[in-house]
């Protein structure tokens, strides 16, 4: 007998959920409360994107939608309205160093490249980056972060260079918040909208490539190539994304369109993962 639709959505997700899984586990989360996180999103998308002319969907709807009691819709709905489930992904100050110092005209070079700054002499220094976009941080504090994690370094004349620009946060939950939010949301994102029949004129873009041919002597080799080709990528995305944003007044006012542009390298280690390509 042939699959149905749902059957075959609920066997992709069987594979897709598995990494999710393993993070899970991996920061002792039961599924009872992963459970309460799902049933939450499930009212929430159903109140907000299911409602007939444009109006939120009523208590009861949701109810035959989702599965859940109308007590329990009605209990989810008065959490999401208080805002306990918001997430916010705040920049760390070395994160936002860094990305003025690759975007503010003051601290670029003439080919548009982050300067050597020299550390406190004018408005052109290291110090006036620092005190414009670093917070309460003090520039030598600043300067001596930066140098242990390794994204810049200083010459003999004691100007500083970048020469990393991503930091990975020493704080693994961080990292795992951020790529989730940042990485793993726009990308499904993307997906739900590209598998929409009622989107579909707006065809994003969600390319991947794949072989189950590859010798494994050489992945070693093609894991370094991808990483530095799609590093390269990556910045020369986000140099465009920073023009625009130098277009706006408030390059962080909430009005604004959010954008991402994802890529990312895949090696298959679950042996227990069954799919076919």
């Amino acid at each position: 007998m042939q699959e149905n639709p749902k059957q075959k959505v609920l066997k992709a997700f069987l594979l897709a959920l598995r990494p999710i899984i393993k993070i899970l586990l991996r920061y002792g989360i039961s599924f009872s409360e992963f459970a309460e996180t799902l049933k939450t999103v499930f009212v929430d998308v159903a109140s907000a994107e299911f409602g007939i002319r444009g109006r939120p969907t009523n208590i009861s709807r949701v109810a035959v939608m989702t599965g859940l009691t109308r007590k329990e819709v009605r209990r989810l709905r008065n959490k999401l309205e208080v805002g306990d489930d918001e997430i916010k992904i705040k920049s760390t100050p070395i994160s936002e160093i860094l990305h003025r110092w690759h975007a503010e005209d003051d601290f670029l070079d003439e080919r548009g490249r982050p300067s050597a700054l020299p550390f406190s002499d004018g408005e052109k220094s290291f110090s006036e980056l620092v005190r414009r976009f670093g917070g309460d941080v003090p520039p030598g504090a600043m300067r001596t972060e930066l140098k242990r994690v390794g994204s810049i370094e200083e010459d003999d004349e004691g100007r500083l260079r970048v020469v990393r620009r991503i930091v990975t946060p020493p704080d693994m939950t961080e990292k795992l918040v951020t790529s989730l939010v940042h990485g793993v949301y726009p990308l499904l994102s993307t997906v739900a909208m590209n598998t929409d029949p009622q989107e579909e004129s707006k065809g994003l873009a969600q390319f991947t490539v794949f072989s189950k041919s590859i010798r494994k002597e050489d992945v070693t080799r093609l894991r370094r190539i991808s990483f530095d080709r799609l590093k390269t990528v990556a910045e020369s995305m986000d140099d465009l994304l920073m023009a625009y944003e130098s277009l706006s007044d408030k390059p962080e006012d909430e009005t604004g369109q959010t954008l991402a542009v994802g890529l990312f390298y895949f090696e298959e280690h679950d042996t227990n993962a069954k799919y076919t390509w």
